[in-house]
C-alpha cells in the first residue's frame, strides 16, 4: 500500500518538526561520555531493552531514530552518526538507523558499537535488517568523525555488544548459529523457546571463532582490569517447558541438527532430571524436580578457555533459596539463605556488569526481573577480583531493595522506591551514572500501536547517596528534548512525539591495557604429562585438528562444603576410595556420564515447523570424541570410567556446549552438573572435583591436586593409537 496524501502531509510535518531542542546540561563530568538514543518500545519481551531476546532488529523489537552521541565536560553535545551522514528526521525510511552498545578502545580515539541500517519505506514492506558492527573515530572535540563498518563479521547476523580485547580483537555476541548453518537460524532458548543470541565470539585477522557457546545467549561482555573476559550469561539447564507437560508449542525433534535432520513426533529427554510440573515422569523416583533460571557473572580468557562463573560464584552465595534433588535422604536440605553467610542481601540476576575504575574487582550491576522493567532494577555491588574467594562475596544495596520490582497499576510506590536503573557505570572521579525511570509500575503502552506512549522514559542522570545511603537520581548529563518520529513496523505506520531512551553510558579515556589471558595447564596435569612423556604442544595441536578438548576431574567424590543439595557422601564403586561429610547413605559411583547441547529441538508441528531449534541436551555423539576415547561395554551411553581415585578425563567436543552426571553401576544419576559449559579446540581443562571446591571439600581437605590416574591411562591409550590417527585423519 502505497502512502497516502494523509502520509505524505505527515511525513513532511514531522521532517520540518524534527528538532529535539538540545541544551546544554550543567553537570560537571570529568570526561567525555559516549551514549546512545533508542526509540521507546514499550513492550517488553525480546525487544531492544529486554533481559534476553533483544538482539533482534525488526521494527517491533527495536525502532528507528537513535543516535550515537558524545558529551563533552563543558556540557557540548555532539551527534556523531549524524555527523557522518547516518541517519534520518521525521520518517524513518531507508537510511533509518538505530544503535547500541558503545565501546571504547583503550586508547580513547575511537569506538566500537552496533547500528542497524534500513526501514520499511512503505506499508507491508517486509525486509530482514541485522544489527552489525560499526566504528567510530574522530571523537575529541573539533575533529572529523569517520563511521566504518567492520569488515569481516557474519552477514545477515545479529552482531552486538561489541569490545576490544586487549590485542585489538574485536569480542561480541551474535546470533549466528554455533553450526554457522542457516538451517540452524535462529537458535532458540530454553525458557520460552525465543531467538537467542548464541554466545561470545571473536573476530581477529579476518576470522570468526566461537569463544563461548550459550544455549540462552550471554550479555553485554567486557574486559575486566585482569583481563578477564567478563559477561552475564543466562543459566536454564532443565528441561523443555514447552513440550512438557502440556506441548503448547507443538514441539518434535529432529534426528540430527543437520539440514537432513528428520522431524520425528518425539520430545523424550534425557538431561537433566525433569522439572516439578513434569509429575508423570517421577512417581516412584525420589526425584523432586528441578528448576534453574538465573542470569549470573561468567569469565574466559582472551583466547577463550576456562569459561566459569566469576572466581567460581554460585548460587550458594547469591540466592536465597533453592531445592535439593533427592527427597529420601535427610542429608540433603534445601538451601537457606543463613545468618551465617557472609553475604546477606541476595539477588537473583546480575544484567549490565561494570568494573569500577579505580577499584579493581569490584562490579556494578542491576538485579532486576526478566520482565516488565525493560531489564531495570535494583543497583547492586559486590567485590571478586582475582583470587577473592567466592564464598566470602558480599553483595552491596547500593539504590534501595524496592527499586528491584514494580508495582502494581493499583498501589502507591513505597517513597524508597525511585523508580528504575539500567546501564550503571562509576567514573574515574567516582560518580556513579546510569539510565533511570521515574515510573515505578511495570511498563506499559499507554497510547495505543499506532500512537504510543510509553511508560518508561529513560535518561541518564547521575546518582547522589541520600540519608540513608542509597543513590537516588539528581542531575541528568543532557537535556536532548522531545523528537517526532514515525516508521512502519511493518504494518502499522507508528507516530511518536517525546523523548527517546537515552541508555549505555561510556567513559571516553584513555585506559591501561589488560593482560592478555590465555589457558594455564595446572601441576598436576603438567606431571602425567611429563611421567609419560607425552609432548604437550603435539597432544594439543592433535585436539585443535580434530576439534576437541580434554577434561580431568581429578576427585569426583570431593564436593565443595556449602553445596549440602546433591549427594555427598561419595564413594568409587567396588573401592574403599570415598569422601564422605556425614553420617548416613553412602553413594556409589562409576561412570561420568557426558552430554552435548545439540540443536534438535523444533516447534511448529513437522508438518510447518518453525525456523531454528532448540539446544537439547543428548547423549554425547560427536563422531570424533567417540573414536578418541577408551571404548567402555556395559556401560551407561556416553560414559568414562570412575578411576579408583576417583579421577576422570574424557575427550569432548570443542564450540559446543556440554554438561555431565555422575552415575552409580546401574547407570541411574547421583550427581548432576547444573550448568553448559563450552571448550575451546585444543583445551586441557582440569578441576578438583564435582562441584569444583572453593576453600575445603565436605570432608575439610583443601582441593584435590592428586595426579589423575584416569588422565595416564587416556594418555596411555591415544599414544598406543597415535600412528593410526595420523594415518586416518592425516594429521601432521
Amino acid at each position: 500500500m502505497k502512502c497516502n496524501a494523509v502520509c505524505f502531509l505527515l511525513i513532511t510535518f514531522l521532517s520540518v518538526h524534527a528538532s529535539n531542542g538540545e541544551e546544554k546540561s550543567s553537570l560537571n563530568v570529568l570526561n567525555p561520555i559516549m551514549f546512545v538514543t533508542q526509540f521507546p518500545i514499550a513492550a517488553d519481551f525480546a525487544t531492544i531493552g529486554s533481559t534476553f531476546g533483544n538482539h533482534l532488529a525488526t521494527m517491533k523489537t527495536a525502532g528507528r531514530g537513535g543516535d550515537l552521541y558524545i558529551r563533552y565536560p563543558d556540557g557540548t553535545l555532539r551527534n556523531l552518526t549524524r555527523e557522518a551522514g547516518f541517519g534520518m528526521v521525521g520518517f524513518q525510511g531507508e537510511q533509518a538507523i538505530a544503535v547500541r552498545d558503545p565501546s571504547v578502545h583503550w586508547s580513547g580515539q575511537k569506538a566500537l558499537f552496533s547500528m542497524v541500517i534500513g526501514a520499511p519505506a512503505e506499508q507491508y514492506d517486509y525486509n530482514e535488517y541485522y544489527w552489525q558492527i560499526y566504528e567510530a573515530s574522530g571523537l575529541g572535540q573539533g575533529e572529523q568523525v569517520q563511521i566504518q563498518k567492520v569488515l569481516h563479521q557474519p552477514d545477515e547476523y545479529n552482531n552486538i555488544s561489541p569490545i576490544y580485547g586487549s590485542d585489538d580483537a574485536i569480542i561480541f555476541t551474535s546470533d549466528m548459529p554455533r553450526t554457522k548453518n542457516r538451517y540452524n537460524y535462529p537458535q532458540r532458548d530454553e525458557y520460552e523457546s525465543t531467538p537467542t543470541n548464541t554466545g561470545v565470539w571473536q573476530l581477529k585477522n579476518g576470522q570468526v571463532k566461537l569463544f563461548e557457546h550459550a544455549p540462552s545467549g550471554s550479555f553485554n561482555p567486557m574486559i575486566d582490569s585482569f583481563g578477564r573476559i567478563v559477561f552475564t550469561r543466562w543459566d536454564h539447564l532443565q528441561r523443555d517447558q514447552q513440550a512438557s507437560p502440556v506441548n503448547t508449542r507443538e514441539a518434535f525433534n529432529y534426528t540430527n541438527e543437520t539440514s537432513s535432520g528428520i522431524a520425528v513426533n518425539e520430545v523424550t529427554e534425557v538431561f537433566p532430571e525433569p522439572r516439578p510440573p513434569e509429575v508423570d515422569l517421577m512417581p516412584g523416583t525420589n526425584l523432586l524436580g528441578h528448576r534453574f533460571n538465573h542470569f549470573f557473572p561468567w569469565q574466559i580468557n582472551q583466547d577463550g578457555t576456562e569459561l566459569e562463573t566469576l572466581n567460581h560464584v554460585g548460587r550458594h552465595e547469591f540466592h536465597s533459596y533453592f531445592t535439593r534433588s533427592f527427597n529420601d535422604d535427610d542429608n540433603l536440605i534445601s538451601f537457606n539463605q543463613t545468618a551465617n553467610r557472609p553475604n546477606q542481601n541476595s539477588i537473583n540476576n546480575t544484567f549490565y556488569l561494570s568494573e569500577h575504575p579505580n577499584i579493581a574487582g569490584r562490579y556494578v550491576a542491576v538485579d532486576a526481573p526478566e520482565f516488565q522493567t525493560h531489564g531495570a532494577g535494583q543497583l547492586v555491588q559486590f567485590d571478586l577480583p582475582v583470587g577473592a574467594i567466592p564464598s566470602l562475596v558480599e553483595v552491596a544495596y547500593l539504590s534501595h531493595e524496592a527499586t528491584r520490582v514494580p508495582v502494581s497499576d493499583n498501589q502507591t510506590a513505597p517513597p524508597e522506591h525511585v523508580g528504575f536503573f539500567r546501564n550503571p557505570i562509576f567514573t574515574e572521579d567516582n560518580v556513579l551514572m546510569a539510565s533511570h525511570t521515574a515510573e515505578t509500575r511495570q511498563a506499559a503502552n499507554e497510547g495505543s500501536r499506532a500512537f504510543p506512549e510509553p511508560r518508561y522514559d529513560f535518561t541518564i542522570k547521575k546518582l547522589s547517596l541520600n540519608s540513608e545511603g542509597h543513590y537516588e537520581p539528581s542531575e541528568r548529563l543532557t537535556n536532548l528534548g522531545d523528537v517526532s518520529v514515525s516508521f512502519y513496523d511493518a504494518d502499522v505506520l507508528v507516530t511518536y512525539h517525546g523523548p527517546l531512551w537515552e541508555l549505555s553510558p561510556v567513559e571516553v579515556k584513555v585506559k591501561p591495557v589488560p593482560p592478555y589471558t590465555s589457558e594455564t595447564l595446572q601441576d598436576p596435569e603438567l606431571q602425567v604429562f611429563a611421567e609419560e612423556n607425552i609432548d604437550l604442544n603435539l597432544f594439543q595441536n592433535f585436539l585443535r585438528t580434530q576439534s576437541l578438548a580434554l577434561v580431568v576431574m581429578r576427585d569426583v567424590t570431593t564436593r565443595d562444603e556449602l553445596d549440602l543439595q546433591q549427594p555427598y557422601n561419595l564413594r568409587v564403586a567396588g573401592t574403599e576410595h570415598q569422601s564422605i561429610g556425614a553420617p548416613g547413605f553412602v553413594y556409589d559411583i562409576a561412570h561420568m556420564q557426558f552430554f552435548q547441547g545439540n540443536q534438535v529441538r523444533g516447534y511448529g508441528g513437522i508438518d510447518s515447523p518453525s525456523a531454528g531449534q532448540r539446544v537439547l541436551a543428548e547423549y554425547l555423539n560427536d563422531p570424533k570424541a567417540v573414536a578418541n576415547n577408551i571404548p567402555l561395554s556395559g556401560t551407561p551411553p556416553a560414559s568414562a570410567k570412575i578411576y579408583d581415585d576417583g579421577s576422570v578425563a574424557f575427550f569432548v567436543p570443542a564450540h559446543r556446549a556440554t554438561s555431565w552426571q555422575t552415575t552409580d553401576s546401574l547407570g541411574e544419576a547421583v550427581v548432576r552438573e547444573r550448568y553448559w559449559i563450552s571448550f575451546q579446540p585444543g583445551e586441557i581443562r582440569a578441576c578438583g572435583g564435582c562441584h569444583g571446591v572453593n576453600e575445603i571439600d565436605q570432608t575439610g581437605a583443601l582441593p584435590s591436586l592428586q595426579k589423575p590416574e584416569a588422565l595416564r591411562d587416556l594418555l596411555r591409550y591415544w599414544d598406543e593409537h597415535f600412528e593410526d590417527l595420523i594415518f586416518k585423519d592425516g594429521f601432521e
